[in-house]
């Protein structure tokens, strides 16, 4: 049996067997057939109800499996911002939780303004997180969550080069000097999330889904959440520039707006090699064949880098 086979029955059975007595010993049995509710190349859900509520089993391919550990200890570090695991088998990637309900974007009215108010806060609270859980960089990457810090990202885009071609290339020393830049802007590594936006967090702040999360500079979370803002309502530039805003207000002890804003651009840019490694990772040894857009995703953010950010 492979580690990683989604489809595989044997590897079907034995994490159904690791659900059921897992939640035995927990007190709420499952009451029946386990479902599978999300598959893709990288990770698979599936769902186990129990008179206490759903339960939700993930597994994550080898690479990123450093979600399973790293969510156990978010709940120690900080259990009122993000969602807790009822169990955790770190060996494996294995997650058990339980359903908090619908998602901040399942939650969120319809009316635009509630919907910014909601991403604002959504943004200010993950700034907060990210500085309660700097000093806990080093322990992170000890976990096994990729070290994508400044320092060490012309080193990961070299060796990237090796493998992925890039349309027209990629100036490296201008990247190198965007990375040292950032490094020295004197706000520290924390978590970066990689894939936050607000179908990846329930209402009250609560975040999940950390299997494309590494330890970077914090203002990289930006690329993907105001890309998110910008494809699923269309916002303004005025309205990415706000949202951009509400967060680096939670790192404003750092310096000077102008400073911070300069360091949120360079970090969307540089923050493209991490999000192309995401995807080497998401991708090695995938569980299942992978289709032509995601087989391209890597290369597609190389060639990203010196393009406009959401905000400039």
């Amino acid at each position: 049996m492979r580690a990683n086979d989604w489809q595989d029955p044997q590897w079907r059975e034995s994490a159904h067997s690791w659900i059921r007595a897992t939640l035995d010993g927990l007190g709420t049995p499952v009451t029946g057939e386990i479902e599978q509710t999300r598959v893709r190349p990288w990770s698979v859900t599936h769902k186990a109800p129990t008179a206490a509520g759903f339960r939700w089993f993930k597994a994550n391919i080898t690479d990123c499996a450093y979600e399973a550990g790293l969510v156990g200890a978010l709940a120690q570090w900080a259990p009122d911002s993000v969602l807790t695991p009822l169990a955790v088998d770190a060996s494996r990637g294995w997650l058990l939780t339980a359903d908090l309900g619908p998602t901040l974007r399942e939650a969120l009215p319809g009316d635009r303004e509630a919907r910014l108010r909601g991403w604002r806060e959504m943004l200010r609270a993950y700034g907060e997180l990210q500085r309660t859980l700097a000093p806990k960089a080093q322990a992170m990457t000890a976990l096994g969550v990729p070290d994508m810090r400044p320092q060490v990202l012309p080193e990961r885009l070299r060796a990237m080069l090796t493998e992925i071609t890039v349309d027209g290339g990629v100036d490296v020393t201008t990247y190198g000097e965007w990375c040292a830049e950032l490094a020295a802007d004197g706000v520290p590594a924390s978590l970066q999330h990689d894939d936050l936006h607000d179908d990846n967090v329930f209402p009250g702040n609560r975040f999940f889904d950390w299997g494309d999360a590494a330890v970077a500079h914090p203002f990289g979370c930006l690329l993907v959440a105001l890309q998110s803002a910008q494809f699923f309502f269309e916002t303004t530039p005025a309205e990415l520039a706000a949202l951009r805003d509400a967060y680096i207000d939670v790192w404003s002890d750092l310096g000077p707006p102008e400073k911070l804003r300069r360091s949120a651009v360079l970090a969307c840019h540089v923050g493209r090699v991490a999000k192309a490694a995401a995807w080497q990772r998401a991708l090695r040894d995938a569980a299942l064949p992978v289709d032509d857009d995601f087989r391209t995703a890597a290369a597609y953010y190389l060639a990203e880098i010196p393009k406009p950010t959401p905000v400039s």
